[in-house]
């Protein structure tokens, strides 16, 4: 395939594989600051997501959630390495999401930042933003409703009321609607007994009808590039992430994306250089 990638991209590359690589698991909570973004400081919105790929749904959350908030509010979407109750995430790696998603991000929400988590929980990335930024003073995340629904899920904890006392002890949350589930519904599951005195922690954020129905799963479908931003579009046609592998002449098949992905880490191991933007 014969990539080929400017210098600076391939350093920007190499920060970011070096950021991810330094992030363990099975250590103490933690969170860096991506390296084109800024730390996290004062009041501090965090949306935490796969971003695979970002949505305009996901951009627009990020918008609504400065724009009720106030002007002194930072954001940031964030990256886990770690991943909670989801299948394997396939193709689009989280190298090429945090290269993305900070592309997206100058152009579609101002000053807007990207952080890497080391764990998934929310309560252990609570504890990740304490340790790494003391100086966020205010924290909240911004979360969908289907993951409020996790959040308060017995499932997830070995001791809830302990987990959540800590969370909210630590931030609070801010929640958008997802298809018809909205602001009833939130009071409503608010209102059971078991999730009332978490209640005044857990606000809701309006948001426009057209933006509740999409999702990063309709825009891995690449007849439906509608959804996600033009920066977005134009990666996902070039490489090719979410596409089956093309059939050649001869009968074999070409994985366009796998290709690119097995040259990009060896050029980030090796330190071999192109000439234009991969």
């Amino acid at each position: 395939m014969g990539i080929q990638i400017a210098p600076h991209i391939l350093r920007y590359y190499r920060h970011i594989a070096r950021a991810l690589e330094s992030l363990d698991p099975e250590a103490r909570p933690w969170a860096l600051a991506s390296p084109g973004s800024l730390p996290a400081r004062g009041d501090t919105i965090v949306f935490p997501g796969s971003f695979n790929p970002p949505t305009l749904a996901h951009m627009a959350m990020l918008r609504q959630a400065r724009k009720l908030s106030g002007a002194r509010w930072h954001v940031y979407a964030a990256l886990s390495k770690q991943i909670v109750d989801k299948e394997e995430v396939e193709r689009m790696t989280l190298l090429d999401r945090v290269v993305v998603l900070e592309r997206v991000l100058k152009n579609q929400v101002k000053d807007a930042g990207v952080l890497l988590f080391n764990r998934g929980l929310y309560v252990e990335q609570a504890q990740g933003m304490r340790a790494a930024f003391p100086r966020v003073r205010q924290l909240r995340f911004l979360v969908g409703f289907d993951k409020i629904v996790q959040i308060l899920d017995p499932h997830y904890y070995t001791n809830r009321e302990v987990a959540l006392n800590e969370l909210f002890a630590l931030a609070q949350l801010l929640v958008a609607p997802r298809g018809t589930e909205g602001e009833n519904e939130l009071k409503e599951l608010l209102a059971r007994p078991e999730n009332r005195a978490f209640a005044r922690f857990i606000h809701l954020l309006p948001l426009e009808e057209k933006f509740r129905y999409m999702s990063s799963t309709h825009a891995r479908v690449e007849a439906q590039p509608d959804e996600v931003p033009e920066e977005v579009r134009e990666f996902i046609l070039r490489t090719r992430p979410y596409a089956p592998p093309l059939r050649l002449d001869d009968g074999t098949e070409r994985d366009v994306y796998a290709e690119r992905t097995r040259e990009l880490q060896s050029l980030i191991a090796n330190g071999h250089t192109g000439t234009s933007d991969g």
